[in-house]
């Protein structure tokens, strides 16, 4: 009963955020272009994570997220980040894990 209701509730919370093939609908040509090319890889392959034909490892979702989030920053909310979770075939991984600040993806703290 309890893993059931736990799946429900992460299905749901799902739902409330933008999946990678909604984002790449809403997106325009330009903002498609843009995340491929700061993650280092194509459009065609951003449209088979979405799909679900293809799964991102968790650094390639970690940068679609890091980047999605930048671009619908600059959207005025018409699109939002993409969890790095839902690109993953085992979003597990991330359970816990908190998103890295841009103070310590610049370089981090030196008296650490």
């Amino acid at each position: 009963m309890a893993i059931a209701r736990c799946s429900m509730i992460r299905t749901v919370l799902m739902f409330l955020r933008m999946e990678l093939k909604d984002f790449l609908k809403m997106a325009t040509k330009r903002e498609r272009a843009d995340v491929a090319a700061a993650c280092g890889d194509s459009v065609s392959y951003l449209y088979q994570i979405a799909g679900q034909h293809r799964y991102a490892s968790p650094l390639m979702a970690t940068q679609i997220e890091h980047y999605t989030r930048t671009v619908a920053d600059l959207s005025d909310g018409r699109l939002e980040p993409v969890p790095r979770a839902s690109m993953v075939r085992h979003p597990e991984i991330f359970y816990g894990v908190v998103p890295e600040s841009g103070a310590q993806e610049a370089g981090g703290n030196d008296d650490a």
